[in-house]
């Protein structure tokens, strides 16, 4: 009995890393101290609300390479301001679904 529980267990958490969004991935591989598994499914949910596939594969960039934050941010192009509103709600979600006081 207890083996099964065990190999269940283990099978669901390989499942739920092999299910894992890139956002919840890179906040999962990150080296703050906040950053527990159930705050980045939190943030991961966010993103899945509010952010397209490839929106989320280049925010994870900014996570790499902050500097792409800023340089999306400060660009005038059409489709940068249209992803940086889109990221800004994002944010707004993640917020108010996980909490903003970490």
């Amino acid at each position: 009995m207890t083996k099964s529980f065990l190999l269940a267990a283990a099978m669901a958490m390989f499942a739920s890393a092999a299910f894992a969004g890139p956002i919840e991935r890179a906040c999962n591989r990150s080296d703050r101290k906040a950053a527990t598994r159930a705050l980045c499914d939190c943030i991961q949910e966010a993103a899945d609300m509010t952010l397209s596939n490839s929106d989320q594969r280049r925010a994870v960039s900014f996570f790499k390479d902050p500097d792409k934050a800023h340089n999306v941010w400060m660009s005038k192009s059409r489709g940068d301001d249209a992803f940086w509103d889109r990221y800004k709600a994002f944010g707004a979600q993640a917020e108010a679904m996980c909490g903003g006081s970490n």
